[in-house]
Formats: structure tokens, C-alpha cells, sequence
């Protein structure tokens, strides 16, 4: 255990965990994106799925064993036999391949989910380490359910997992239920009971049912944990997982208090916390912590006073620390293309120059609309230019008749496998004609679960970002699109769904499994 060391690893389940939250499902291509930007942001341990869930989570953890060197991999699995021979084969190619195995150790989970005794608990633990361990070198185990597991059994089903391979312990909130000194003991009772704990590390998987994750995951390492379970924007199940952009900037902001550090690149937050919103259509709420719009933004008059005096005021980071910009109003109609690249840049984007010639045609159209380019614009144009490169349903044209009198049209023109497509079609309102006249261009029986609208920066003229979810025969998919012209967002995100929902109808629908 590295319990005297101050660094503390930072194990992302963005991919695993997060996924699992009702609509959040990501294809392969978006995964990987993500994986990148996690080895990007330096994070030592992704766990990229439940390679036994799904063909779509073997494939995903697979291809990212492939691609990324930088991280280790990891792959959960349950205590079985063939779940445990899957995750090995999707992380055979993997730098670092980590096997993560869980089983319930509640009475509560042992009874009704498992409808085992303790004592097959207890062999099922030592059945499936050891036998994970013989086919990889980096085992980590998780008693599901932790926090309301009797502790003499943790105790002894920890003990039986170190001596037959662990290198990690986790302890898991498996469903939020557990408080800061709670944790705290669970931890202190491991360390003081559990004769071969110092030659492993102790993590923290903690959700956020009571909105306890951050504050219980840092109970937990000032108790001698050394690794933290986390997702970015606290995404996963229920209410959420530890959110990792809190966990690490509390440690480097109150360093003082928690004398800890981490690996991570914190300047390359914000840009990350953006992209998982943008795959996932998950929004981030204005005030979230670290990464919200409205986290460095000052409103009320005495507030403001303050920091043009000394930010310091009411500032206890900066907003550099985690990647947001000071200088917002620099791009503008008059820009060229090789500072339209250099601002590329600068915001974290690596694209090819396909992508930024048309990029730039998008942005320049843009600058003759709005009087003001915002850094978020720019962000908005490169996201809904990378989204839609893949894409065989286009955009051509679209006119729409609203207003009081109706009924409401739209006249679009589309683009499928470079055919073109016409539609007239009527709703109740503009956006529900567009929808029934693209669901006639596409036949499809999706249901919409969700249709969101925000604006990416302030005043009229400011650019939509659409976010749309369809769900046909169980597979979900995020449809998203951005234009001044909320209408034209509108059919850009659905659109943007469609594409997905091609490309899924070929796999087979993921199947959702509880994990810890």
C-alpha cells in the first residue's frame, strides 16, 4: 500500500460507470475520443467497460487497449469464470491491462441479489482473483455494496483477495448511502485490521445519492486510500459518481488541509468536461463546481468590487487552473485562416486541416451574423464539425413556416448516400414539421426521450445548441447540432441521431449490468 506516499491515483470510469447512466450509452468512435482526452488530462488508470456486457463493450475496450499507451486499461468483470476470460482477451493488447472483479458482500445484496451465503461469497472471491490474476498481472477487486457490508466479513473477504493476487482494494458507496466519517472509519478499520492491507492500494468508488461523493471519496484517501473512482462532470448512475475535476481541485486547492497531488493536467478540465457533455447530451449545470459556466462569473455588485480589486477576493483558483480562457472577444470577421487555426489551438483542439477549412468557412459565415465571436462559438463550430464528419445523412436545405397561424411547415432537402431528398411535411409547431418530415425521409420507429435547447453564449443572435435522444428496439443514441438558427439546430442534432442510429441498428443493444 502507498498509504505514506502523498500521490494519489486517479482511476476514471467515465466510460464504464458513467455510461450507465439512462442514455449516456457512447458507439466506439465516441469512446475513443474520450479515452483520448483522458490520457490526454494524464488520468493513470480508465476503465474503459464490461467487456462481457455487450459485443459493443468488448469491441470499445478493445480498441482502446489498441490506442492508448499513456493510461493504464482497465475492464470489469464480474466473479465469473467466463466474465474474467472476456475482459483478459479485450485488454490483450493493452500497454497496462487491469482486470477489475466485484462481488456483493452486503447481507442485504448476498440475500436477494446473489441469493448466496457468506461463505460462497467468500469462495467466489477467492475463486475469481485467483483465477484473474493468472491471467493478468494487475488485479483489482470491489466488495459491491462496501458501505453497508458487516466489517469483520469486509475484513476477511478483503484479506482472502490480497493473498490471492490483489493489488487494489476498492471500496465501493455503491449506492450513496454513507458519510464523510463513516467512510473515514470503514477505511481506518480496513487499515488497522487487515494484516496484508500495506501491501495493496485502497480506493474509493463513491456515488452521489446524498451528494456525498466528493466529500466521502476525500475521507477516504485522508484514511490511507491512494486511489479515487471517479467520473468526469460526476457522471454514472442514479445521481452520479465522485465528479474527478472536484476531487482534484479540492486536493490542489486545499493542499494545506489535504496534503495530496495528482497526476492530473487540470489546464485540460474544462475542454473534457465539454466533450463528455457534448457525447453524452448531458448538460452541465451553470453552477456545477470547477467546470459550470457560471463558476468564475460575478454578478452581484459587491463581488465584482472585490475583484477588480484582487481577484483573490472571492477567486480561490483561477480559471487558467482548469483550462477556461480569460480572453474571450478575439476572433472576428476580419480574422484569417492562420489565426483561426492558432485559436484552435489554444482552446485544446488537435484537428486535421479538413476539418478546419470547414471550420473556418462555418466560422466565417458565423462572424457575419453575430457582431461577437465568443470562445464557446468557436468551440460549438469544431464540435459540430467533428460529430458530423462520419455522417451519410446531410443537411442541404431548410425553410420553415411558423407562427400563430398554422399549421406549421417545413421544406427540407437531404443528402442520403449523396442522393437528394425533398420533403414537405406540417406539425403542431415548427420543430415537430421538421421532425415528422425527417421521420418520412428516414423511416425509423425511434421514440424522442429528450429535445434540449441552450444558448452558447449570451444575447439574441447567439448560436442554439440542440440536443437530441431517440430510442428504438432498446438502443439510445445523442443527436447534437448547432446553428444561430434554432431551427436549423434542431434538424442538425436530429439528423445527427439518425446517423447514430444507422450505425447502431448493425450491432446488437447494450446490455446495462450493475457494477459497483
Amino acid at each position: 500500500m502507498t498509504k505514506n506516499s502523498n500521490h494519489i491515483k486517479i482511476f476514471d470510469t467515465t466510460l464504464r460507470d458513467g455510461e450507465q447512466s439512462p442514455g449516456a450509452s457512447m458507439n466506439i468512435e465516441e469512446k475513443l475520443k474520450i479515452a483520448v482526452a483522458l490520457e490526454e488530462l494524464k488520468v493513470d488508470i480508465i476503465e474503459a467497460g464490461f467487456p462481457a456486457a455487450s459485443k459493443g463493450d468488448f469491441e470499445a475496450v478493445s480498441e482502446i487497449s489498441k490506442k492508448i499507451k499513456g493510461s493504464s486499461i482497465c475492464a470489469l468483470s464480474r466473479a465469473s469464470r467466463s466474465d474474467i476470460e472476456t475482459a483478459a482477451k479485450a485488454l490483450k493488447d493493452a500497454n497496462a491491462p487491469r482486470i477489475h472483479t466485484f462481488i456483493s458482500t452486503s447481507d442485504l445484496h448476498m440475500k436477494h441479489k446473489l441469493q448466496l451465503n457468506a461463505e460462497e461469497v467468500y469462495q467466489k472471491v477467492i475463486d475469481s482473483v485467483s483465477f484473474a490474476r493468472n491471467l493478468c498481472d494487475d488485479v483489482e477487486w470491489s466488495c459491491e455494496d462496501g458501505t453497508r457490508t458487516n466489517m469483520d466479513f469486509m475484513c476477511r473477504t478483503v484479506e482472502a483477495a490480497i493473498k490471492n493476487g490483489a493489488s487494489t482494494i476498492n471500496i465501493p458507496d455503491t449506492v450513496g448511502y454513507s458519510i464523510p466519517d463513516e467512510f473515514t472509519n470503514i477505511i481506518t478499520h480496513l487499515v488497522n485490521n487487515v494484516p496484508n492491507i500495506d501491501k495493496v492500494t485502497i480506493s474509493t468508488h463513491c456515488h452521489n445519492d446524498l451528494g456525498l461523493a466528493v466529500a466521502n471519496s476525500l475521507a477516504g484517501v485522508r484514511a490511507g486510500a491512494r486511489q479515487i473512482e471517479c467520473t468526469i462532470n460526476g457522471l454514472g448512475e442514479r445521481a452520479g459518481n465522485a465528479a474527478m475535476e472536484e476531487v482534484v481541485m479540492a486536493m490542489r486547492t486545499r493542499n494545506d488541509m489535504m496534503p495530496y497531488n495528482t497526476n492530473i493536467v487540470t489546464e485540460k478540465l474544462t475542454k473534457t468536461s465539454k466533450l463528455v457533455s457534448a457525447v453524452t447530451g448531458f448538460p452541465v449545470q451553470f453552477n456545477k463546481a470547477i467546470v459550470g459556466k457560471n463558476a468564475f462569473a460575478h454578478e452581484a455588485g459587491i463581488h465584482q468590487d472585490g475583484m477588480l480589486k484582487n481577484n483573490k477576493t472571492y477567486e480561490i483558483m483561477t480559471p487558467e487552473s482548469v483550462g477556461v480562457s480569460e480572453s474571450n472577444l478575439v476572433m472576428g470577421k476580419h480574422s484569417g485562416r492562420h489565426a483561426f487555426k492558432q485559436k484552435i489551438i489554444e482552446l485544446g483542439y488537435s484537428v486535421n486541416d479538413n476539418v478546419i477549412e470547414e471550420a473556418f468557412e462555418n466560422f466565417k459565415s458565423l462572424a457575419d451574423k453575430k457582431k461577437n465571436i465568443y470562445d464557446e462559438d468557436i468551440v460549438a463550430i469544431i464540435d459540430d464539425q467533428v460529430i458530423r464528419i462520419n455522417d451519410s445523412i446531410i443537411l442541404k436545405d431548410l425553410q420553415v413556416i411558423a407562427g400563430t397561424k398554422g399549421p406549421q411547415q417545413a421544406q427540407i432537402n437531404l443528402m442520403i448516400e449523396d442522393k437528394l431528398n425533398n420533403i414537405t411535411s406540417s406539425g403542431d409547431g415548427p420543430v415537430d414539421a421538421i421532425f415528422n418530415g425527417l421521420s418520412k425521409l428516414v423511416p425509423h420507429n425511434a421514440k424522442l426521450l429528450l429535445y434540449q435547447v441552450h444558448a452558447v453564449t449570451e444575447g439574441t443572435d447567439a448560436q442554439a445548441e440542440v440536443s437530441v435522444r431517440l430510442s428504438e428496439n432498446g438502443k439510445t443514441v445523442v443527436g447534437l447540432g448547432s446553428d444561430t438558427d434554432t431551427l436549423v439546430a434542431s434538424a442538425k442534432a436530429y439528423i445527427n441521431a439518425l446517423n447514430k442510429l444507422i450505425v447502431k441498428r448493425e450491432k446488437s443493444a447494450p446490455a446495462k449490468m450493475s457494477g459497483v
